[in-house]
């Protein structure tokens, strides 16, 4: 037995990298990202390629190695090229991330060092960084002292763990679901949607609550529908308010809704994962106002702080009402609860293996200070803004309301001809000529473009050439 456990040993051993090969794959790899952002303001936003990737197909899991050479030329050809890009200061459509460099340093340096992060135990010094990031975000939003939260995958992971604290903090079982009520607009994210779904809360009734010119909820119809709820022996359970639509960018009246959550005794929630960080500005709180009465809020700084994606967050004012709702023991992990001077993610989240996510949000912002980031939010306002005024000396364009962030939506009115084929046409041409990339959507049957401007790379040069771009597609489908 000893022998073929040396055997296997030796060829184990292959998976600790020397210092040499270690310095080598580093400079190659450091080489082939010093191209791709030297070289970033001349790659397109998007290519609409045949392969769409395939190639990395060419390459199956063997039992032989294969060269970082080649592998490097796989990434460069079929995964770095085809699609979005969303490092590109020319992408304004969806929600932009971002990918701050620093950032990139320090998910290397977390993975090389490996720390866990799950429990304070077992690092008790990252841990501390990741409660520091969380306790940064709920000062932001105006939580107290008490609060807690948690670092996510993203939106989506931290707008489910805070309806499933909501539903735990009502009492409410499983006997009563479909007596529960949850009050959105049509405007909400579709990840809640399935939050809903995941929370086991399929049979609830999800009341999509009219929305105003500006497409933000009615205060007065939520109230009206919560009573009217509750007069028919209904279950109102929780609001989900938006801080900044993904698709249009609306915030809703959150100051209105908080007096009303109160008054009715419901959980509320507001999905800030998009327009959270513009609290960093003036305008932004001004907006934002009656946020700090929410229950809990989700808030993404792979949008607002522009993190590579991956990065997401849960607040909760009560942060007791975050344990009670996530925490449970387990015997082999008895050694690790005699460390309890700070709380453990792990208990205030599902997820128990975690990467040290906070280093990446952390870094940069020790790096940069906070200065830099608020200007780049208030430029992105204003280059809205801008943009929103600039489109409209097209002749044809027709806008939306005025942006209330950093997302604008119109559409042209051909002169002659359906104006919902010839904006679809005018996006796909977009797409297909790649310089610049916006995106489309639909609202009440009717097609329009929307432009986003959230990429820390995105400057008056950008927004200008997306200008060029779309007066130059305009008129060449009209002169066909």
């Amino acid at each position: 037995m000893e022998q073929k456990i040396k055997e296997l040993e030796q060829e184990a051993r292959k998976l600790e990298s020397t210092s040499h090969d270690r310095n080598s794959l580093l400079k190659k790899a450091q080489s082939y990202g010093e191209n791709f952002l030297s070289t970033l303001a001349e790659q397109p936003a998007y290519v609409d390629s045949e392969s769409m990737g395939k190639g990395v197909y060419k390459l199956p899991f063997e039992d032989e190695p294969k060269e970082f050479d080649q592998l490097l030329e796989v990434l460069k050809s079929e995964v770095d090229r085809p699609g979005l890009n969303p490092a590109s200061g020319k992408h304004a459509g969806y929600i932009p991330g971002g990918g701050l460099y620093p950032s990139a340093i320090a998910d290397y340096l977390a993975a090389v060092t490996n720390r866990y992060t799950g429990v304070f135990f077992s690092s008790p010094g990252a841990v501390r960084i990741e409660n520091m990031c969380v306790r940064w975000m709920n000062d932001l939003i105006g939580y107290p002292e008490e609060a807690a939260g948690n670092l996510t995958s993203g939106g989506s992971i931290a707008n489910l763990i805070g309806l499933v604290t909501a539903r735990d903090d009502s009492g409410i079982k499983a006997k009563d679901f479909n007596r529960a009520v949850i009050y959105t607009t049509r405007q909400v994210h579709h990840c809640v949607v399935k939050a809903i779904k995941f929370a086991g809360l399929q049979e609830a009734s999800l009341r999509t609550i009219p929305m105003d010119d500006r497409y933000r909820m009615k205060a007065n119809a939520l109230d009206e529908q919560i009573q009217s709820d509750k007069d028919e022996g209904l279950i109102p359970l929780t609001i989900f308010a938006s801080a900044g639509t993904t698709d249009l960018g609306a915030v809703d009246p959150l100051d209105e809704i908080g007096d009303i959550a109160d008054q009715h005794d419901l959980w509320f929630h507001v999905d800030a994962a998009y327009g959270g960080f513009f609290l960093l500005t003036e305008y932004g709180k001004k907006v934002m106002r009656g946020i700090e009465k929410s229950d809990s809020a989700t808030i993404d700084p792979h949008k607002g702080l522009f993190l590579p994606y991956g990065s997401g967050a849960l607040l909760v004012k009560d942060g007791e009402k975050l344990y009670d709702s996530q925490h449970m023991s387990a015997n082999y992990l008895q050694d690790t609860y005699k460390a309890t001077e700070e709380a453990s993610p792990a208990d205030l989240s599902p997820e128990l293996s975690k990467h040290f996510r906070g280093l990446r949000m952390w870094l940069p912002l020790q790096l940069f200070g906070v200065r830099p980031f608020r200007a780049a939010l208030e430029e992105k306002l204003l280059l809205t803004r801008y943009f929103y005024d600039k489109i409209q000396q097209i002749d044809g364009i027709e806008v939306g309301p005025e942006p209330e962030l950093s997302v604008a939506f119109f559409r042209y009115i051909p002169e002659s001809g359906d104006a919902n084929t010839f904006n679809k046409k005018l996006v796909d041409e977009i797409h297909r000529d790649g310089r610049i990339f916006i995106s489309s959507t639909h609202i009440n049957g009717t097609v329009f473009l929307r432009l986003a401007v959230l990429n820390f790379r995105t400057h008056l040069e950008e927004v200008t050439l997306i200008l060029s771009v779309l007066k130059e597609k305009i008129q060449k489908l009209e002169a066909l």
